[in-house]
């Protein structure tokens, strides 16, 4: 039976950036029911909300303090409901992000756990240990131990993959896997379509006991992934949970973030057999090159860019290996925004969502994506609230770069300056808010929605045009084959047995000009110069054109 994120145009929202209905400075529930006649306009059918539970915001809601519960910043239980009544009415179907992983450390649950080692709730969360000892160098994602001292002071310590103030639950522990399920299924009866499972490829954990072999000194943290990301028991545990949803409600989408997942884990995850994912978000796609960055500093912030070769490679192999749809997306609030990371122009950031959103697949619009949105620019290192950006910094200075240089490079590439405020008009804070944005850093001049709306040539408009394509049968169900004309090129047809479109992008700055399959062809989009003689195609400068051939 055909479900209807088959057909899925997603739309990520980030909820505390997108619209302040109160003047706040923080986007909420009321901002984004407000601006769902945009949503309808834009021609997606579905919206990912990132976190909106209770939450201290350590992580920006991703450490949840009470899974049913709205936090007071983003509004009420009765805006919730009131904002998915509004988008059913609209069309839109609601994917709430679901943080299964981890909780806050201000979680009744481990509040509880910590008050005494004879807690019910103690063996919902991972001790180990004794005497103040951690039990292995395991290294968290956000700096340091994944150990962190228990506060109850019985000598043992709690596991936190990310920050210590989120503790990992235990999903050993089969009441923590019921109790997931229970909060699932309570928002699904509120009405929501679907789950984005954040992380959950973290749930099981190896040998707490054992160290990972490192050439240094065995107690100083190291990210020991393969101890703790993609384990056999992350399925075992979670099919159940999944196998649960989906007899309650046959037309949930759970769809889960997958960070390090291979291509052939992702078929593990997604096959129908599995019984666990319908689509995953993979952080494979974007192999850089590397060979032009400074050794002597860290990479972690130093711009880069694609690998174009390995890139067509990746896509080739994902479409061409999963049964399921794999999901297509250039930006996400992990990561730097498209047109700061990758697109240095506004004819290659339309090239390449033409190239990402046309495959097979489901399209993930990052918001702000379609007006060209790129990353914040901060000037100072505390702005990004991240302790490794300061270390980068004073490396850089160290190295001879200007303090300004460095936090420019930071600003290209870490995940915070994509989160800025929605752009709506060119009033203060870009109609935002009418008090001072939970975040602040100088932005780019990109046009905002109310100006880009009026002009039939600006991204808005092209974006409107690319997903009523999208929209099109040819290219919800049609079959993918890369044509080889090189790499620099990424060209492509989508084929029924009742129609063909072709998809050529030119990945350079240099023309390309290579001859077509035979047959007569019609542009249906473009961005940039292209010339046709015949079957010769020539594309100019990051070029690209879609073509229904006959």
């Amino acid at each position: 039976m055909a479900s209807w994120y088959d057909r899925a145009i997603i739309y990520q929202i980030y909820p505390k950036s997108f619209q302040d209905s109160n003047g706040d400075g923080i986007g909420d529930l009321n901002g984004i029911r407000q601006r769902i006649p945009y949503l309808k306009d834009l021609g997606i059918n579905a919206v990912w909300l990132n976190p909106v539970f209770v939450s201290p915001q350590v992580d920006n809601g991703y450490d949840v303090a009470n899974y049913y519960a709205i936090d007071e910043r983003m509004g009420t239980m009765a805006d919730m409901e009131a904002l998915i009544a509004d988008m059913h009415a609209a069309g839109i179907h609601v994917i709430m992000d679901f943080v299964l992983n981890h909780t806050s450390d201000q979680h009744p649950w481990f509040q509880d756990a910590v008050k005494s080692k004879n807690s019910i709730y103690r063996d919902y969360y991972i001790f180990a240990g004794k005497n103040g000892r951690k039990p292995n160098n395991w290294g968290s994602f956000f700096g340091g131990s994944v150990w962190a001292p228990d506060p109850s002071g019985s000598g043992q310590s709690y596991f936190h993959l990310f920050d210590k103030r989120m503790p990992d639950l235990n999903w050993a522990n089969p009441e923590v896997r019921l109790a997931m399920g229970d909060v699932a299924e309570f928002w699904l009866g509120k009405g929501i379509d679907g789950l984005r499972l954040d992380a959950f490829i973290h749930i099981a954990k190896g040998d707490l006991y054992q160290n990972y072999p490192t050439a240094g000194d065995d107690n100083e943290p190291i990210v020991a992934e393969p101890f703790f990301a993609n384990l056999p028991k992350v399925q075992e545990w979670l099919r159940p949970f999944a196998e649960r949803i989906k007899a309650d409600y046959p037309q949930a989408f759970l769809l889960g973030e997958a960070a390090s997942a291979s291509v052939n884990l992702a078929v593990d995850y997604t096959s129908a057999y599995a019984h666990l994912m319908d689509s995953v978000i993979t952080f494979r796609y974007f192999t850089t090159d590397e060979e032009a960055l400074d050794d002597t500093l860290p990479h972690q912030y130093q711009p880069t860019s694609i690998d174009w070769h390995q890139f067509r490679e990746t896509q080739v192999v994902w479409q061409q290996t999963l049964a399921s749809l794999p999901t297509l997306y250039w930006s996400n609030h992990d990561m730097a925004r498209l047109a700061t990371r990758v697109a240095h122009s506004e004819t290659e950031a339309r090239s390449l969502a033409i190239l990402m959103y046309l495959q097979r697949g489901i399209p993930i619009i990052y918001y702000g994506e379609e007006l060209g949105m790129q990353n914040l620019q901060f000037n100072s290192s505390s702005q990004f609230a991240d302790p490794s950006v300061d270390a980068f910094v004073k490396k850089a200075i160290t190295q001879g770069k200007a303090k300004a240089d460095a936090l420019k490079m930071v600003s290209a590439t870490h995940k915070l300056p994509a989160r800025g405020p929605m752009s709506w008009d060119d009033s203060a804070h870009g109609g935002f808010t009418t008090g001072t944005p939970w975040l602040n850093g100088a932005a780019s001049k990109t046009a905002p929605v109310s100006a880009q709306k009026q002009d039939k040539n600006s991204m808005l408009n092209f974006y409107k045009q690319l997903l009523a394509i999208k929209a099109e049968p040819v290219l919800q169900e049609g079959k993918f084959r890369l044509l080889d004309f090189g790499d620099s090129t990424y060209v492509y047809t989508r084929q029924t047995a009742l129609e063909t479109v072709l998809v050529a992008v030119n990945l350079t700055a240099r023309d390309a000009v290579f001859t077509l399959p035979a047959g007569e062809y019609t542009a249906l989009l473009s961005a940039g110069a292209y010339g046709q003689t015949g079957n010769e195609l020539t594309l100019g400068a990051h070029a690209s054109v879609v073509f229904q051939r006959y």
